[in-house]
């Protein structure tokens, strides 16, 4: 669907512009005459696969680093900021994806923290915090939230933290705002009230950047799209004249586009290969409605669902993650019951969970010990895996996942979205599991990466291992998955063999369930 978007005359002057703009990182060229032109009063989408110089683009504009080469002008005028202060002082303010505020605070603390309005001489008194919560209100009400502002922030759902956030980004008199990876957490409802705000936020005149590794949701809201690739300016166009298979292919070059189109081989038969995992009215009181499950060999089963379908609650109910106070569980036809994950991965279980840096990676650690991680868990306290032996395992699946790095030694956190996904999977990998869970593993990176791990996952199946792979992205579901599984409101509601379309799994959950 395209946007309904408000025309922006050609001729009106730019409010931000971006000209040659040059970064280097030691040897590593990470931006090269990159160009961007943002204009008041329109919601400009910036599109490109992890590591084509998006993030970095950002950092300069927002004074987190400073630019090697090129020139950035606000209102035609050249500015340097050298600190994200520097650039909101200048009309410049940022909302990234995980909200940065402080939850133990007001909503009005936290939009005016560090600017309170004060009494007395000359603004030097105490905080006046009826003017706070007046100006809290004032700039909430700018994007249709009506909310009250003397509550804690942590009382209030996601969705609204990151109106919050918005607020205060405005609040600082932005003339620019630019959303980071806004949408990652939010379900569609909350998706839709976000683009009403920047919606109104547009028809005020404010100039919006918008990143996002959802295509729809660049047709759904945008009015231009900007594309970096390998760090280097691509093109920009008008959003209605660049089709979705035209952004595949000014993302990824013509040869992975290719690849993107493709749909995975035929299904696998597994019908008469009897069931490594079979649950049995398996269930937990409260979390997840009893099911019956199985997954073979060689196996990709997908699971498919909305927001709240209880995937994500299935995969901690089969990893020991949570108890299962309802029916059984084998693993070979033996029943089995999991005290822990640890007691799951002793019978060949491993998980990969949906919450990729606080529940996956370890930042602080390099490369290699991300991968050795579950290795060194299972050996025991008091054993400890050779240094020779952690860098041979941490070549291999840096070789056969494609992890870019230069370094099995670098710290993790300094990886990119996918290659962090990519450590994750090679860590289960390295211990050698019968069943891989996969909680939304392409998540928050971008085109290429996914179809990277998705073709992975269809050669781990095709030696052998079972995969229970979890998306939110029924696109990925029906791409990857050999028979696809179909919850809503926590309870299977149907199976649906590999092949299926996406039209087909919205049916099933769609339709009337006693």
């Amino acid at each position: 669907m395209m946007a309904d978007s408000a025309p922006t005359p050609a001729a009106q002057a730019p409010v931000l512009e971006v000209e040659g703009l040059g970064k280097r990182f030691g040897t590593v060229q990470v931006l090269n005459d990159v160009r961007l032109s943002l204009r008041p009063g329109e919601i400009h989408a910036l599109m490109g696969q992890n590591g084509a110089g998006k993030s970095t683009l950002i950092k300069i504009v927002t004074g987190v680093f400073g630019a090697d080469a090129g020139e950035v002008r606000l209102a035609g005028r050249a500015v340097r900021p050298d600190s994200p202060l520097a650039a909101q002082r200048l009309g410049i303010s940022t909302v990234y994806q995980e909200v940065n505020l402080c939850p133990n605070l007001s909503v009005a603390e936290n939009i005016f923290a560090g600017r309170e309005p004060r009494k007395g001489l000359l603004g030097a008194g105490r905080i006046d915090w009826a003017a706070v919560n007046e100006g809290a209100r004032a700039l909430l009400a700018r994007i249709g939230l009506d909310i009250d502002v003397t509550r804690l922030l942590s009382s209030y759902p996601v969705a609204v933290q990151q109106m919050v956030a918005i607020a205060r980004a405005l609040g600082v008199d932005a003339r620019v705002l630019i959303l980071d990876e806004p949408t990652s957490s939010l379900d569609e409802d909350e998706v839709q009230r976000l683009f009403e705000v920047l919606r109104r936020l547009r028809a005020q005149g404010l100039a919006i950047l918008f990143v996002t590794h959802f295509m729809n949701q660049v047709y759904a809201v945008s009015d231009r799209i900007t594309v970096l690739r390998n760090g280097g300016w691509v093109g920009e166009w008008p959003v209605a004249q660049l089709p979705a298979p035209a952004l595949i292919a000014a993302m990824l070059g013509r040869e992975l586009a290719a690849e993107a189109a493709r749909r995975p081989p035929p299904a696998q038969t597994t019908d008469g290969t009897p069931p490594l995992v079979s649950a049995q009215g398996f269930g937990q009181s409260g979390l997840l409605e009893p099911l019956d499950l199985q997954i073979r060999p060689g196996e990709v089963v997908g699971l498919a669902g909305l927001l709240g379908a209880g995937r994500t609650e299935l995969a901690r109910l089969l990893f020991g993650l949570e108890p299962a106070d309802r029916g059984t569980l084998a693993i070979d036809g033996r029943t089995v019951r999991f005290a822990d994950p640890a007691d799951a991965i002793a019978h060949g279980l491993a998980l990969c969970p949906e919450e990729r840096k606080t529940d996956g990676i370890v930042g602080e650690l390099s490369v290699r010990e991300n991968i050795v991680l579950a290795l060194q868990a299972r050996m025991g306290l008091g054993r400890f895996l050779p240094r020779a032996e952690q860098d041979r395992l941490a070549e291999r699946f840096i070789a056969a996942l494609g992890i870019r790095t230069d370094s099995a030694d670098k710290p993790i956190a300094l990886l990119s979205g996918g290659n962090q996904q990519k450590a994750v999977i090679a860590r289960w990998l390295a211990i050698e599991p019968r069943l891989l869970i996969l909680d939304e593993p392409t998540r928050g990176i971008d085109v290429a990466a996914k179809q990277e791990i998705m073709a992975q996952i269809l050669r781990l199946a095709d030696a052998g291992m079972a995969v229970l792979f979890i998306s939110s992205e029924i696109s990925e579901v029906v791409r990857v998955a050999h028979r696809i599984v179909v919850l809503h409101d926590r309870r299977k509601v149907g199976e649906l063999p590999g092949g299926s379309t996406e039209d087909e799994v919205y049916e099933l959950i769609a339709a009337e369930h006693a």
